[in-house]
């Protein structure tokens, strides 16, 4: 089966339209590969069948999931991009920890959350800093893939996942089961996982309030057009001088001044201007 020029615009659009997640001319083959197993699963003989399905089966929305899931990339693990979370800890946390004396309260998102190991990451480490032992902690964990969602309310992982976390944090907040790592419920407990599409904007007007958002590597799928939608939103989710987190290799350089970088050892963290 071969995806035709004029199907994989037609997908394309479909896919960017839903998502804002954008396949440039030069990644077909990309698709073509990725939208393979799917045709399979659905017993499609062609890539123009698969988009009748997807149009107008009455499943359409099951395999709206399915097609989210195998477009995103779900690379990820614990302890990821160190210097970022100790700019959050070192950085950030002070400065909100003092903006919300009064309320003892701490909210946060993980957007983009993929199977979970950031925002139990971010768990881990507001666990072990005991200025917050007294404090609520409440973490929004999303993702556009619900199968990247299942694997993470399960919270079991691979050597691979938990291979930068430090032997003591390991020990304490993970037992081992048959080779793979299952993670203490004291952790899951801070953790609201839920299916969201940062292109859905209507659904992000529900958000509101945060403290910190991590949306790391999320924005490198959008082109310049929903990166701003995108940041739009994500700024009115925020309260007064939130802090906004994006990846190492994303930058804000010409699409908003609705942000203020703040320069935090070797990281550039965001605030609400």
């Amino acid at each position: 089966m071969q995806l035709s020029d004029a199907t994989f615009r037609e997908l394309r659009d479909f896919i960017y339209e839903r998502t804002g997640i954008l396949f440039q001319d030069n990644k077909k083959y990309l698709l073509e590969s990725r939208l393979l197993p799917r045709l399979r699963a659905r017993n499609c003989t062609s890539f123009e069948e698969y988009c009748k399905v997807l149009r107008f089966d009455a499943w359409h929305g099951k395999e709206l999931n399915a097609l989210f899931s195998v477009v995103t990339t779900n690379e990820t693990y614990f302890y990821r991009d160190m210097p970022q979370l100790e700019a959050f800890m070192n950085t950030v946390l002070p400065a909100v920890m003092d903006d919300n004396q009064a309320t003892s309260q701490l909210r946060m998102w993980s957007a983009g959350c993929s199977t979970g190991d950031e925002p139990y990451t971010l768990a881990i480490m507001l666990l072990e800093h005991a200025p917050l032992a007294k404090w609520s902690i409440e973490i929004l964990a999303t993702d556009i893939s619900e199968t990247a969602l299942h694997a993470a309310r399960k919270g079991v992982y691979g050597p691979y996942a938990v291979r930068n976390v430090p032997p003591a944090i390991l020990q304490k907040y993970f037992t081992v089961e048959d080779g793979q790592y299952v993670l203490s419920s004291r952790v899951k407990h801070l953790i609201k996982f839920a299916n969201v599409n940062l292109y859905d904007r209507p659904r992000l007007k529900l958000i509101r309030g945060l403290d910190v958002i991590f949306c790391r590597n999320c924005l490198i799928y959008f082109d310049d057009r929903a990166r701003r939608q995108v940041l739009d939103d994500l700024y009115d989710c925020l309260k007064p001088n939130g802090y906004l987190v994006i990846g190492f290799s994303e930058s804000l350089h010409n699409l908003t001044r609705a942000f203020q970088p703040v320069h935090a050892n070797r990281s550039v963290v965001y605030r609400k201007a």
